[in-house]
């Protein structure tokens, strides 16, 4: 029951975080694709110009000079074809796929091609210009300002859900603490009212009130250790232990005895004995005393409640059947808090607790039920091996 506000910080910062930098890094993506585009036309600038010089140099030939030394530049390559794409000079290392005049990208190779008139520069008909370039500079300041997107309001987010959450976890702290001490008060005068009520039957004999009394503490007891489990789950080990399960229902059965009697019900049991199981013997009672006390609560009176216990195939079935009123909304019997039945009390933690447990244990639950007809709870353990 503790407020973890570490743990709600880190969920929604996370959120948070998620959210915004959505917000953020759209216009960041955009401006990057704007980036790419100038660089990309710096290079196609760069090419044009370095073609330009190219087409100099050979118009600068002397038809007098016996060899022409075609211009070659580090950090560019070049090529020239004949009209049908015979190479006539190359300094390339990699073969182009197009011969049509513009701007080309082909992974890190850009290339420019110009066509040049027709028998004027060796026969050349096609100048081709290439460099190698690489936008990493821009991938890489656009990686480093998303990770301090990220990181910035990571952090941000999560001092500040951290002190938001302080006074929240401090009230929740107090409110645990009373919680625990209330029902340390509890415990003491309800051992107490069990223990002087049963001394009194014993020395004068069982009534109507005493008997109302009984009940009202076992109910109360119900609710107490429900209340204390939830209290200690996540933070207490239940361990499993070897249980004889029919014996151990059978003793579950005739402890709600006298709730079910005030309201005249009559309890039908078929339980298997000599069925031991490993299993925690705190989870088993919350899973059995609930479901009892719930098939009692709400049936009618004058009315029964079926439990068995078997072995069906490789499992354990432990089963109990009422007929009272029946549930409406079955997926929401399981949620915390929820009462279908105001009147009927409880504080609807009772079956979540149960829920919790099956899911824990993979035990299978299956709840059938017809309103005004009455419900079934159906629970499957699966059998331990021979």
């Amino acid at each position: 029951m503790t407020f973890d506000s570490q743990k709600f910080a880190l969920k929604y910062a996370t959120i948070y975080t998620s959210v915004l930098a959505v917000i953020l890094i759209t216009p960041l993506v955009i401006y990057v694709m704007l980036l790419l585009q100038i660089d990309k036309a710096k290079v196609e600038l760069s090419l044009e110009a370095q073609s330009k010089r190219v087409i100099a140099s050979m118009q600068r030939y002397d038809n007098s000079d016996k060899v022409y030394h075609f211009p070659r530049y580090k950090e560019y390559q070049t090529a020239l074809y004949t009209e049908q794409y015979k190479e006539l000079f190359s300094t390339l290392d990699f073969e182009p796929s197009s011969f049509s005049e513009g701007f080309y990208n082909e992974g890190d190779h850009y290339y420019i091609i110009y066509p040049l008139p027709n028998r004027y520069y060796f026969e050349g008909r096609y100048l081709l210009v290439s460099t190698i370039h690489t936008a990493n500079e821009i991938y890489f300041f656009a990686l480093l300002t998303i990770l301090g997107i990220l990181l910035t309001l990571f952090i941000f987010s999560l001092l500040l859900l951290k002190n938001f959450s302080a006074p929240f976890e401090h009230m929740n702290q107090h409110l645990d603490d009373f919680i625990k001490d209330s029902m340390h008060e509890i415990n003491t005068p309800l051992s107490i009212i069990n223990l002087n009520a049963d001394l009194f039957a014993n020395k004068y004999g069982e009534n109507k009130y005493l008997k109302r009394i009984k009940s009202a503490s076992k109910t109360l007891a119900t609710i107490y250790d429900d209340m204390d489990y939830l209290i200690k789950q996540g933070r207490v080990e239940h361990k499993k232990q070897p249980i004889n399960l029919g014996e151990f229902i059978q003793n579950r059965v005739d402890y709600f005895q006298e709730i079910a009697n005030l309201k005249r019900i009559s309890i039908s049991t078929k339980v298997a004995t000599d069925i031991i199981y490993e299993f925690s013997k705190t989870k088993l009672q919350r899973i059995v005393d609930n479901t009892i006390s719930n098939a009692i609560k709400y049936s009618h009176d004058n009315s029964r409640v079926d439990i068995s216990f078997y072995t069906e195939g490789k499992h354990l079935i432990f089963e109990v059947k009422d007929y009272g009123v029946g549930i409406v909304n079955v997926n929401k019997i399981f949620s915390r808090y929820y009462r279908e039945n105001e009147a009927k009390g409880g504080f609807g933690i009772g079956l979540n607790i149960v829920k919790d447990i099956v899911v824990e244990e993979g035990i299978d639950l299956d709840v059938r039920s017809t309103v005004g007809e009455g419900t079934t709870f159906r629970y499957a353990f699966l059998a331990p091996a021979p």
